[in-house]
């Protein structure tokens, strides 16, 4: 045995002779399965379980899986074994990382993992119970985020393929979240630090967008942003492991898979991303996810968030984050219908005119953490929204009394959101003529006093998780579906170019003839109405900014940075 145990130790350079040895050792084993013992052959075993097959030709590697199949279909015992060897076999040794740039390493690694994928399949017939020994393996196998990009990014190829593959009924619901789950790890160890700019003072509105054309070194949008992430390693590698999940993504959507994947995505997603606090980029699958099925991965996504959000069942500090993600969604979203925006944002404005109606009482502002969270969202939509919202009467008359009320309670949200939304929200609000004047409030006072002025005396703890991706290869999928703060039409933008004909020849009809001077109970009909919601989306998409389903996008803003300060999180 100690003489067989050497023909199986792998050598540099095997000649033609040695490899002939090894083949017909190898199928010698196969037929002989039944008479291997553990206990007597102990070395025997775990020299065969050792070998790599990325160091053999494709001879040896047919040789070695038949005996490995053989193997595990022989008795109980071995089929941990011989799926722990295969799975390992997901990688190449190190050595072998820098011939996979080469197109014969890229060749080794199809002869291989095809060859790996297909004995995985074959032991799964033969043993019905090794699929559910087979996920806590390969979860178990995943690169930690130290390892090197080609590891980790060849590994994950291989889960995503048995994700998809015969085995996904059984094993394709934990490969996912497992790969969130290494995603959110690699996501974490990216500091703010990494990615801030210096001046904490810009307005969240004015960091986006920083155009310096006078100097003719500054570097584009693109290239500023991804130059803050250059070089560092975590970064590349998260990556490219989301693009290797949005490829996947499309790929189910081809096959009519995506919303079953989406489904484990939503769990995988309030169980780990939402609750993590700094979490930058991993958010972004959801939103490629939704953007490639609007109407149903879309609109599932954002009815979880704001009935999560209205839902007292929730932690407070849940219901914060899951409605600063629906803020964030519906005003970058450029594929999310125009109704579903102005219907969310209804519900939005509902809750928090009955949290006013209910708690109209001066106490301590901590106490309502959630209130101000709802009312920072509203504003924070509408910043990106309200011209082609409010251009809409019928939304228009939906929104303006309960917002008044809103605003006007002792509760007084002006002074805890966010002051550079609440400015930018009253100077688009005032431009679009939101409010009228009411009793003792007048919209013209929240402008003028100190307080609006100034944006408040405190700071919301709040972020938007869906401002811009630093991520290079990730920008290429999410921009054509993605909404710049460079893009904007904002309501106090008077540029004659801007305001086309078309768009006032589409306002000049709606404000005709009874439909605002005759206002009845059917002008204020809920947003639930299918004929209103049919109206509303007609509308908005002849007037948006950003039609649906357009691939039309401005350039990136040069100077981008996240919408909050780290010490904020």
């Amino acid at each position: 045995m100690t003489e067989l145990v050497g023909v199986l130790h792998h050598k540099e350079q095997l000649s033609s002779d040695e490899v002939a040895m090894l083949v017909t050792c190898l199928k010698a084993l196969a037929g002989a399965v039944l008479y291997i013992d553990f206990v007597q052959h102990e070395a025997l075993v775990f020299a065969i379980l050792r070998m790599s097959m990325w160091q053999y030709g494709t001879d040896v590697m047919d040789a070695l899986l038949e005996l490995v199949i053989s193997l595990a279909a022989s008795n109980g015992k071995y089929v941990d074994l011989c799926l722990d060897m295969l799975v390992r076999n997901f990688m190449p040794p190190h050595y072998f990382l820098e011939t996979l740039k080469q197109p014969r390493g890229l060749a080794r690694k199809d002869q291989v993992l095809s060859r790996v994928h297909t004995a995985l399949k074959d032991i799964a017939d033969l043993v019905p119970l090794a699929p559910m020994r087979l996920s806590p393996l390969v979860i178990q196998g995943i690169p930690n985020v130290f390892s090197k990009e080609p590891e980790i990014v060849i590994y994950v190829e291989s889960m995503l393929k048995l994700e998809s593959g015969s085995m996904r009924e059984i094993v394709g619901g934990t490969m996912i979240p497992a790969l969130i789950d290494r995603m959110v790890e690699l996501d974490v160890e990216i500091g703010w630090e990494d990615i801030l700019l210096n001046d904490s003072s810009k307005c969240i509105f004015d960091m986006e967008l920083e155009d310096d054309e006078e100097d003719d070194t500054e570097l584009s949008g693109e290239l500023l942003s991804w130059k803050c992430l250059q070089g560092n390693s975590v970064a590349e590698k998260l990556d490219s492991l989301m693009v290797l999940t949005f490829e996947h993504l499309e790929s189910c959507q081809g096959s009519g898979r995506l919303a079953e994947v989406f489904d484990i995505l939503l769990v995988s997603f309030r169980r780990t991303v939402l609750n993590t606090c700094k979490s930058k980029f991993t958010q972004f699958v959801m939103f490629y996810a939704c953007a490639l099925d609007p109407e149903e991965c879309g609109v599932k996504f954002a009815m979880m968030l704001v009935d999560m959000f209205v839902s007292d069942v929730n932690p407070p500090d849940t219901r914060k984050i899951a409605v600063a993600y629906l803020a964030s969604y519906l005003s970058r979203g450029k594929f999310l219908s125009p109704s579903l925006i102005a219907s969310l944002i209804k519900r939005l404005v509902d809750w928090c005119f009955e949290y006013c109606n209910v708690h109209n009482v001066d106490i301590n502002p901590r106490d309502h953490q959630v209130f101000y969270s709802g009312c920072q969202a509203i504003m924070y939509v509408l910043c990106f929204r309200m011209r082609s919202l409010v251009d809409v009467p019928l939304i228009k008359i939906q929104l303006h009394q309960p917002i008044n009320s809103i605003l006007k309670n002792r509760l007084n949200p002006l002074k805890e959101c966010l002051p550079t939304v609440v400015k930018e929200f009253l100077q688009q609000a005032k431009a679009a003529q939101l409010f009228c004047s009411s009793g003792s409030f007048h919209f013209n006072d929240l402008l003028k006093s100190e307080l609006s002025r100034d944006g408040g005396t405190d700071r919301l703890e709040m972020f938007f998780p869906f401002d811009p991706c630093l991520l290079k290869k990730c920008d290429s999928f999410i921009r054509p579906y993605f909404i710049y703060w460079s893009m904007v039409k904002t309501a106090y933008d008077d540029d004659e170019e801007e305001n086309s004909s078309s768009d006032e020849d589409v306002a000049d009809h709606i404000l005709d003839g009874d439909r605002v001077n005759q206002i009845d109970d059917r002008m204020v009909r809920s947003f639930d109405e299918q004929d209103y919601l049919d109206e509303v989306d007609s509308v908005l998409n002849r007037m948006s900014i950003t039609p649906k389903y357009s691939i039309k996008y401005m350039r990136m803003p040069s100077r981008i940075r996240p919408s909050t300060s780290p010490e904020s999180l």
